[in-house]
């Protein structure tokens, strides 16, 4: 049973409880009384911090990532294995990092002193959010170039220019092209569906032998202006996208600068005005011609693709962008939380509205796939764009140019939901560095943080809006991102599960909020999930090729950038293996090392009073656990 504890609601602002007693007088005088630390900040709100956690969470994972992936996967091929993956790897994890980062007040490096040897979890997770961070904004530069460029009439991707070929194909319809012309164009358009068939130009990677939507060449030839290959270099960055980049980072300072209190306040729109859009957008994809023929290839298994460990693989990397687990994200949010908030009900309405979200996006990008193929006269859904980033950038800008009338307001309502989208995303990754840094130097104000690691980002982002961006996007992303962010988070499985232990995690569940831990969240804390997590890193390495985009080899330099990336992020958890056995207390290398791996004595709640409480109960509990032996260990752990 467990000890009620008392709630620290019965302390008042001016730090004296119902006693009557100063909040310090309460230190133990056995020790040198601390410094007072500055009180942390939390929410306004706890709906401010559901509405967050769905801002971040709810973002290009979802709309701009998640379609491409199902595409690259076999469509409904990668729905079970993503679905499969969400219930047993990404809401546990995502319940999980709730409970460790509102159970200790910190962020996600200052959460390690749970296991302080494993500090390099975190700052390799630092490391790794702050990356993404980077790309992430670049993308945003360009949805505010597309975004600038909605309100020309008509639509600049809507109509082939003579420059492009005869291969190109207008994503608007003929009667919006009229103006005295209509006949014409109609001829052009079916002269161009006859030639599709021949071969395109050499500068287009991957686009021989099809017909080209007038808005994928918009999106390669004006927006990204891209290169064949980077042998020769990346080029010099679009000072339109420089422009857009700028923006969009003084868009996110601007909404971090006050931390949670300002950044709170602005997730009431950043989760709910997206919604909003995407019906509208789902109602029209689904009215178009051939539609349903690329609703039915999304939801359609392919079953021999079911066992490829490809698409587990995919579905596993689509689970940590689209829910941002084991990123440091959902702890620092959490870390915010007030002590004893049903973190279990936000994690389970986070998980359910972010899948919900996906398949959302994934109705509409078919269906609009679905009708492009009815269009060029194909049943190849696959063949109808290319994925990757651009996919977001042809296949919603060639639907919106198909609205029969004023297609430049839902054209520039798509792309400030699709920016919103993006801002909400990077919040929570630059709020997650701020708060790391701050942490460590709490005489850093927010603000000076916040601007140091835009400005930083900025610099980094030109690289992204250069006629290489794409490029070096995709390598940093699969080096930077995906191999660190697997490896990072099966390391912090095992930490949390064993070192600290599932039964433990338990209890504190248990002692914040008042409810038992079910036997599904042992089960996939302490065995499933770190299983399948190892089985997806195993699999990764033994099928290993080279990374490459649109088919284009990278030269051997950025391989070599790409493997330094990871390196750095990997290797902080051995660096800071030897670091924090260095630091432990012992009279030995062999007693280092055991209390390397035993949480610090500050480690819990932040309040003194419920913290000496806390230890308390962790001390009666370990007495009781020294006659166990390993098996039996074991079994507590897992089953309690």
């Amino acid at each position: 049973m467990t000890t009620p504890h008392v709630n620290p609601a019965f302390i008042g602002d001016d730090g004296i409880d119902d006693m009557g007693m100063p909040y310090k007088m309460k230190n133990s005088n056995s020790e040198p009384p601390p410094k007072e630390p500055k009180e942390r900040e939390q929410w306004g709100k706890g709906v401010e911090f559901l509405m967050s956690c769905i801002a971040m969470s709810v973002g290009l994972g979802n709309v701009w990532r998640f379609p491409f992936t199902a595409l690259d996967n076999g469509g409904g091929a990668f729905l079970i294995p993503y679905l499969v993956v969400l219930f047993l790897v990404g809401k546990p994890i995502y319940y999980l990092e709730m409970i460790i980062g509102q159970f200790s007040s910190r962020g996600s490096v200052k959460v390690f002193d749970l296991c302080p040897a494993m500090r390099g979890i975190g700052y390799g997770q630092a490391f790794m959010v702050f990356l993404l961070g980077t790309y992430y904004e670049s993308i945003c530069a360009i949805i505010g170039f597309y975004l600038v460029n909605s309100f020309m009439n008509p639509l600049p991707w809507a109509k082939c220019r003579p420059e492009w070929g005869d291969h190109c194909m207008d994503s608007a319809p003929k009667q919006q092209l009229g103006n005295g012309s209509l006949l014409k164009d109609g001829l052009n358009a079916l002269t161009k569906l006859q030639r599709s068939t021949d071969i395109m130009e050499e500068e287009l990677v991957g686009t021989r032998n099809r017909t080209i939507s007038s808005s994928e060449l918009y999106f390669v030839k004006e927006v990204l202006r891209e290169k064949k290959n980077i042998n020769d270099g990346i080029g010099l960055p679009n000072w339109e996208l420089v422009l857009g980049l700028f923006v969009s980072w003084l868009c996110v300072f601007a909404i971090i600068i006050k931390g949670v209190r300002s950044s709170g306040k602005a997730s009431y729109f950043l989760a709910i005005f997206p919604y909003v859009i995407m019906a509208v957008l789902l109602i029209r994809a689904v009215t178009l011609p051939g539609s349903m023929d690329g609703i039915i290839y999304f939801i359609k298994p392919d079953w021999s693709k079911i066992l490829d460990p490809t698409v587990w693989y995919a579905a596993v990397t689509q689970c940590f962008y689209s829910l941002s687990v084991c990123f440091g994200n959902i702890i620092m949010y959490s870390s915010y939380n007030k002590f004893g908030h049903n973190v279990h009900r936000d994690a389970t309405i986070v998980t359910g509205l972010d899948t919900c979200t996906s398949l959302l996006a994934g109705f509409t990008i078919f269906g609009i796939l679905g009708h492009l193929a009815h269009e060029i006269g194909t049943d190849d859904i696959r063949s109808v764009v290319k994925g990757g980033a651009g996919l977001a950038f042809i296949s919603y800008p060639d639907a919106i140019a198909k609205f029969q009338s004023l297609p430049q307001i839902f054209s520039v309502l798509f792309f400030l939901m699709l920016f919103v989208l993006g801002i909400g995303s990077n919040i929570a990754m630059t709020s997650c560095t701020v708060t790391a840094v701050r942490d460590y130097f709490p005489k850093v104000k927010q603000w000076q943080c916040a601007l140091g690691i835009a400005t930083v980002s900025f610099c980094i982002g030109l690289a992204y809006v250069t006629p290489g961006g794409q490029f070096i996007l995709t390598l940093v992303d699969y080096f930077g991102a995906s191999m660190i962010a697997l490896f990072l988070g099966i390391a912090e499985l095992y930490v949390l599960g064993w070192a600290y232990g599932v039964d433990r995690l338990c209890k504190d569940a248990e002692f914040m909020m008042g409810r038992k831990v079910g036997a599904y969240w042992r089960l996939c804390w302490g065995v499933v999930t770190p299983v399948i997590m190892t089985s997806i890193l195993v699999y990764f390495l033994a099928t290993y090729t080279p990374l490459k985009y649109n088919d284009a080899v990278y030269p051997s330099w950025a391989y070599g950038i790409g493997w330094t990336i990871t390196s750095f992020g990997i290797l902080q958890v051995p660096i800071w293996i030897v670091v924090g056995t260095i630091r432990a207390p012992g009279s030995s290398w062999t007693m280092k090392l055991k209390n390397a791996f035993k949480p610090t004595n500050d480690w819990g709640p932040s309040d003194p009073l419920l913290r000496e409480q806390y230890n308390k109960e962790i001390a009666n509990e370990a007495i009781s656990n020294q006659n166990l032996g390993c098996l039996g260990y074991i079994r507590k752990n897992i089953f309690g």
